[in-house]
């Protein structure tokens, strides 16, 4: 009895030590907004999906104030697919035709979004919002190439944010809500033409525009690699000019990604940081640790 009771003590020490180690982190961020981009494996795993807005739940019972934005590439794909469409990527970016932009408006604005706040839900009734970045003027788009082994490659209908406006963000926050944000966007230079924008780039984009205390972004890897696949090689923390140089070299697939936490830091957002969506609660460790996990770009 003896035993079992010391353990019992040891633990809860052990729980009480994780929560006093959250304390600086929870002043830090304590009513401050943190942008998440919620993509990779995690979208298309059930347990992840759960653990994902466990933690958005959390964030908010915590007093911070989470808003989320998520792409669909896997989503996409696999309907696609089922349409008999086929997927192109260049330069880590789906060619979107006019057959497929419509594909990609009903994946992440009519299932996506409303799947995840569904689940967040489950926490509280109504905390969380769906809203398109179509709604209420909140993005704005242009059409954007890319350069691919030197060579300027047309993407299609997909596009950069080039405007943003957060007012029905900070609405939804001020009703105590959490956002989540399908990556789409009207091409201010088309009227009625809808743009796939990339998710990463949205999230950096809207994360300066409200001011984020935080930009995280889930991925599919540990974090950045200076000498990749060297997995001794892993980056804990960057700056904006370092990055800059080591952009050039990265995988496509990791460009976008690294290209948005540079542009949030150079946009006045104080951290920017990519994660293992992979692992279950990373965002809580990202957040609430010494430590941390993945890779942090901070400004020069």
């Amino acid at each position: 009895m003896g035993a079992f009771r010391k353990a019992a003590e040891l633990e809860a020490t052990t729980k009480a030590a994780v929560l006093i180690e959250s304390l600086p982190w929870l002043k830090q961020f304590h009513n401050r907004i943190i942008v998440v981009k919620f993509g990779g494996n995690a979208m298309v795993d059930e347990s992840l999906q759960r653990a994902f807005a466990e933690d958005m739940a959390y964030l908010h019972f915590a007093g911070i104030r989470p808003v989320v934005v998520h792409g669909g590439g896997p989503q996409i794909s696999a309907r696609l697919s089922e349409l008999g469409m086929q997927s192109e990527f260049r330069g880590g970016y789906r060619v979107t035709t006019s057959e497929s932009i419509g594909v990609v408006r009903d994946v992440l604005s009519g299932q996506i979004s409303r799947e995840l706040a569904a689940l967040i839900d489950e926490h509280q009734e109504g905390l969380a919002v769906t809203i398109s970045g179509e709604d209420d003027h909140l993005f704005g788009g242009r059409r954007r190439g890319t350069v691919v082994d030197g060579e300027t490659v047309d993407l299609g209908l997909v596009g950069d944010v080039v405007a943003v406006d957060p007012a029905a963000i900070f609405a939804a926050v001020a009703e105590g809500r959490i956002p989540v944000v399908a990556s789409i966007a009207p091409d201010i230079d088309e009227a009625g033409q809808s743009l796939n924008i990339n998710a990463d780039s949205a999230a950096s984009a809207l994360a300066v525009a409200l001011g984020a205390a935080k930009l995280v972004i889930l991925t599919d890897v540990a974090g950045l690699y200076r000498d990749w696949p060297n997995r001794d090689s892993l980056i804990s923390m960057i700056d904006a000019e370092e990055l800059t140089g080591l952009l050039p070299s990265l995988e496509s697939g990791m460009i976008p990604k690294m290209t948005a936490c540079l542009d949030a830091v150079e946009g006045g957002v104080a951290k920017a940081a990519i994660i293992d969506g992979r692992r279950p609660h990373s965002i809580l460790l990202e957040i609430f640790t010494h430590s941390g996990i993945g890779t942090e770009v901070v400004p020069a």
